[in-house]
């Protein structure tokens, strides 16, 4: 592959499509491309799109569903796991929480590594990070063989407290890499150095898990690429290959994030304060919140669960990432009549095979494209530029069908399917606006992906929002944030203690070792340390409480050992979230975050738009419309085709390669001077 020295691409690779944009700083353009994911080899995919474009890159910013679909589909390594002796059972007990009360037929997920592959050796650390019992190397060194004997080509140790003091688990990884280094060992405290045994248990035995499986597709794609390659982070941040493969599992929500960074760039290009990101693709829909330019993050989050929209029923990590909420809503999602005689869409998906009827790759069951393209909203000729020709009477066959059961027709389950599907992304997105104690009607709505902009007139009609905007080439707007995220890595270390008996020799040491190690995972993604950004984080909570919040800190304060400072940052936030602070009672810091952060791969400013000649009489097609009375014959514009400052009165279709805008009865759409299109509710 012919590299230009300042040149990057960006490669998203989703359960349906794969999506490239590859920017050349040199002329100022952006070249993109999408093309359905192939799913046995995705690297495939990524090869053929990067030579499709026709830009030689300098490097490639990488997104993968790949680490979260080897934990859905269970095709990883087989793990062992060595633990403290007594600890054995901590993946099967779990946190003992019943997920859904009234289930009698409850099921759990199965843990990664069964009881036969879990060995237990003498060691032990007590909470405080002190050496109650020393390690047993040969112990180590027995249950490492056994395993590896066993067929483990992956082992994970977690030790009891290792969180506290990490010596006893550095040094069986050492042991274990150096008597066996064609086996991936990782350490629990090295991968969540976190509280709270049984999250970072699962954490740790999930790493080990994909640890093979990405560290082959790696080595692979960087052989087929021969290029630098750098990877998205499930906190919207970019890392080089030799810290992923060290921490696969921080990939788990990578090309989610992604669209997430996407949202952020817009909403401090814009000076928008409070922004509700909709990034709908084939597969999902998935909702983030940026407040003041920044992705609103968590430091948990589940994979794989059982019931998809149940928490507690998966696999618990933690691990930073942005805080993004899934619905079973994308494109791809199959509609059905429920046990009740009731319509229902998703969360199952027809993915990229066989697809959605309208493919006419062997899907009978019908989708959300389906109802789409049967209402008009989507192009006949095709999605990305027709290279994925659509067959409407398929999808009207399939739609009939469910019809015939709800006694409806085709037209008519379409346009159900699409109420319902808007109405899930709708309710989902009020509801964790109100669990963070936030108004709807305060934010803007920024819509991007393949289905986004198709849906969310609707979404924002229901939330109260009046102001959408669709950035140019939406329907690839996951790739467009890897180019704009950011450089950088997170490291935590619990260290317990209330706030007014910190040890602050201990912590500013613990802060200066976390610092240390996040700038060497950054000097690994070619980042000069004076480019590097240093932010520290503390988690606080009344004491007694079992759950914490997150405060930025100003180093100052902690300079200062300012206590009074954190005391009422604390509160200012707790009463943010909860409407009241505790005056008076004690705080507990139970985790320290040190974030660093350098610039993007390659700066990436405005591409340069082809001015347009203006656009001409547009076509003419039938959608349909509630407000409308149906279907009606509406104008559709060519986004390419329009000039800044034209207006696009609703009901109308502004179609591009990637995606298509619906302008709602009610809603009017303005092309600004930098290629977003804006949509506003008309009075």
């Amino acid at each position: 592959m012919a590299a230009s020295s300042n040149s990057v691409a960006a490669v998203d690779v989703g359960g349906t499509f794969t999506d490239i944009a590859a920017w050349d700083a040199g002329t100022g353009s952006l070249r993109t491309h999408k093309l359905l994911t192939t799913t046995r080899d995705p690297s495939q995919a990524i090869v053929e799109g990067l030579r499709s474009t026709a830009v030689g890159v300098s490097a490639v910013v990488h997104g993968t569903t790949l680490v979260t679909n080897s934990l859905i589909e269970r095709r990883g390594a087989t793990v062992g796991l060595i633990t403290t002796d007594g600890y054995r059972d901590v993946l099967e007990i779990g946190n003992e929480l019943r997920y859904d009360t009234f289930d009698l037929a409850l099921r759990r997920p199965a843990p990664l590594v069964p009881r036969v592959r879990r060995s237990v050796v003498p060691e032990r650390i007590d909470a405080a990070g002190t050496e109650v019992q020393p390690l047993d190397l040969e112990a180590v060194a027995c249950a490492g063989q056994r395993l590896i004997e066993m067929g483990a080509d992956a082992i994970a140790v977690c030790f009891i407290n290792s969180f506290a003091e990490p010596s006893h688990e550095r040094a069986a990884v050492k042991q274990l890499s150096e008597a066996h280094p064609e086996v991936a060992v990782c350490g629990s405290a090295e991968v969540s150095g976190e509280v709270r045994e049984y999250e970072r248990f699962s954490t740790a035995t999930a790493n080990a898990y994909v640890q093979p499986l990405m560290s082959r597709f790696l080595d692979g794609l960087g052989r087929r690429l021969e290029v630098p390659l750098f990877l998205v982070l499930s906190d919207g941040t970019i890392a080089g290959v030799p810290e992923v493969v060290r921490h696969p599992i921080l990939m788990v929500e990578s090309g989610p994030a992604a669209g997430a960074m996407a949202v952020v760039h817009k909403a401090r290009e814009l000076g928008w304060p409070a922004v509700i990101g909709l990034d709908m693709g084939g597969t999902t829909a998935k909702i983030s919140l940026v407040h003041d330019g920044v992705a609103q993050t968590a430091h948990s989050l589940e994979v794989a669960r059982l019931d998809r929209f149940k928490k507690g029923s998966g696999l618990p990590l933690r691990l930073p990432t942005v805080e993004l909420i899934e619905i079973g809503a994308g494109g791809g999602s199959v509609a059905h009549v429920d046990q009740l005689g009731l319509l229902k869409v998703g969360p199952r998906s027809a993915g990229a095979e066989p697809g959605p009827a309208c493919y006419g790759l062997g899907g009978l069951e019908p989708t959300v494209t389906d109802a789409d393209l049967v209402l008009g909203y989507v192009s006949p000729e095709g999605l990305v530029g027709g290279r994925v020709p659509l067959d409407r009477a398929e999808a009207i066959t399939a739609l009939g069908r469910i019809g015939d059961a709800l006694g409806l027709s085709a037209e008519d389950t379409a346009a159900g399917i699409v109420d319902v599907v808007s109405t899930q992304m709708a309710t989902a997105a009020r509801i964790h606006l109100a669990e963070h104690g936030r108004d709807p009607r305060r934010y803007r709505l920024v819509a991007f992906g393949g289905a986004g902009p198709v849906h969310a007139h609707a979404v924002a009609r229901t939330l109260g929002v009046n102001e959408i905007l669709f950035p140019a080439d939406a329907g690839i707007a996951s790739a467009l944030g890897m180019l704009v995220a950011p450089r950088g890595v997170e490291r935590v270390r619990s260290y317990r203690c209330l706030l007014e008996r910190v040890d602050w020799d201990h912590a500013s040491d613990l802060l200066a070792d976390l610092e240390q190690a996040a700038r060497s995972v950054l000097r690994e993604a070619r980042v000069d340390d004076a480019d590097v950004e240093v932010r520290v984080a503390l988690d606080m909570r009344y004491a007694g409480q079992g759950h914490e919040l997150t405060i930025a800190t100003n180093r100052d304060a902690l300079a200062r050992r300012d206590e009074k400072a954190l005391r009422t940052a604390f509160e200012i936030e707790y009463r943010r979230r909860y409407g009241l602070a505790l005056g008076g009672m004690p705080i507990e810091v139970v985790s320290w975050r040190v974030n660093v952060k350098g610039p993007p791969v390659l700066e990436v400013a405005n591409a340069t738009r082809k001015p347009a000649a203006g656009a001409d009489r547009p076509k003419k097609r039938r959608a349909f419309f509630r407000d409308g009375g149906g279907f009606i014959e509406i104008p559709v514009w060519i986004r390419q085709d329009l000039r800044v400052g034209n207006v696009v009165a609703g009901p109308a279709l502004i179609e591009e390669e990637t995606t298509t805008i619906v302008v709602a009865p009610g809603w009017d759409a303005e092309l600004d001077d930098i290629g977003n299109v804006l949509m506003r509710s008309t009075p």
